[in-house]
């Protein structure tokens, strides 16, 4: 394809680079490269309170849309929320009270906007609506629609054909999320793949009411840590968004090798191309996965924290991981203070000169908590235990003689 502009190059990304369907496609493309500000909804169930990675999925693609000069609309479920969802569930999940649902949105929206621009996003609660809504109200919602085709939605059709329970308020649940797009007049709706069904009976009602439907698009739903099933806080396979910048990294740190691809095309803006080279050289041995590791870790918590902040967590890991490593057993040695480094390496007795300790700097063999020493000339100041390794197998503790008082 010849791309024109740079905006064609924005749009076909953000159709293309972490999406799995999208309605309709041609005509939300158009729509994009228009000039009226399209309204993107997402709709949000606070039914706990902290989000993931997997969330973050969804909320970078709406990054996208708003870095194209488009309005987010953020739809806070407080009437649908009560209700729950049972998107991939066996079962209809416990109702919440109002105060449980607000303490949550509140949270949600604090870790939203640590991604999404708060300049361009609406923030709507459904019980601007909702909660004028009559009996009369509900019936004619509920005519629009018919039990047939919200059968043919595969966790209800499922538990449909294993005699499990199903509520109305249930099967009323994506007929209130559609009415969610006509009161605010969606041109498109995003979600997780889960919720394509939702979406696209948004569609219908939208056409019901004689609105022009929203196009749709969904993202996939990230695998967790484990390597295996959907990121979840019920799994214990998540990253939270809110977490510290070292848990973080070091959870990021710990994902299967095999799902590195879909974590740099989900969570980093790294080009296509770049990601492609990687998981080729992984396959081939040619590059570690542990680096790789390190690169993704080290973009996601300064994106979510900071550039700061992520180096301090990448020094921290490296030290605990390097830490891990050592003799159960360790000299420790009385040293200065403060001294150089070659002075610390003689006083252990890793070197009999200065010059034979230069040496072994220069040489890249000696390292400080885990940290690689460039400079023999460094002059450290030391305020507590620190480890000093020469080599792959010497090791001592250096502990500083603090004066008295």
């Amino acid at each position: 394809m010849v791309y024109r502009t740079e905006r064609e190059v924005l749009v076909d990304r953000l159709l293309t680079r972490g999406t799995v369907d999208v309605v309709v496609r041609e005509r939300l493309r158009a729509r994009l490269l228009g000039d009226r500000p399209l309204r993107v909804k997402l709709g949000v169930d606070p039914t706990r309170p902290d989000i993931h990675l997997g969330h973050y999925v969804c909320f970078r693609k709406l990054r996208e849309f708003q870095s194209l000069g488009h309005q987010v609309v953020v739809i806070i479920g407080d009437w649908t929320a009560r209700i729950g969802d049972p998107s991939g569930r066996s079962a209809q999940r416990p109702m919440l009270t109002a105060e449980e649902v607000a303490a949550n949105a509140q949270t949600y929206l604090d870790q939203f906007f640590k991604v999404v621009d708060v300049s361009r996003a609406e923030i709507v609660w459904q019980s601007t609506w909702f909660g004028t809504f009559t009996l009369e109200d509900v019936i004619r919602l509920a005519s629009k629609y018919t039990v047939a085709k919200l059968l043919t939605r595969e966790d209800f059709a499922r538990r449909y054909e294993q005699g499990s329970a199903i509520s109305i308020t249930e099967l009323l649940y994506p007929l209130l999320q559609a009415y969610d797009s006509v009161a605010i007049q969606a041109d498109v709706e995003i979600g997780g793949t889960d919720q394509l069904f939702n979406l696209l009976v948004g569609r219908d009602i939208m056409r019901e009411y004689g609105l022009e439907p929203q196009d749709v698009l969904t993202v996939p739903l990230l695998v967790g840590t484990d390597g295996t099933l959907k990121m979840s806080k019920s799994y214990g396979n998540y990253i939270a968004v809110n977490e510290l910048p070292e848990e973080m990294f070091g959870k990021i740190m710990s994902i299967p090798d095999h799902v590195l691809g879909d974590y740099l095309r989900l969570l980093t803006d790294l080009p296509d191309e770049e990601i492609d080279d990687m998981v080729a050289r992984m396959a081939t041995g040619s590059l570690n996965p542990r680096d790789v590791k390190e690169r993704l870790a080290t973009i996601i918590v300064s994106d979510l924290h900071s550039p700061e902040a992520a180096a301090r967590a990448r020094d921290y890991f490296h030290r605990v991981h390097r830490l891990r490593e050592l003799p159960e057993e360790l000299p420790e040695i009385a040293v200065p203070t403060r001294a150089r480094v070659i002075d610390y390496i003689v006083r252990a007795g890793f070197a009999r000169t200065n010059n034979e300790a230069r040496r072994l700097v220069l040489q890249g063999g000696v390292r400080l908590d885990g940290q690689r020493v460039d400079d023999p000339e460094a002059v450290l100041e030391l305020r507590e235990p620190i480890v000093l390794q020469v080599g792959k197998r010497r090791f001592a503790r250096l502990v500083p003689k603090l004066p008295k008082g």
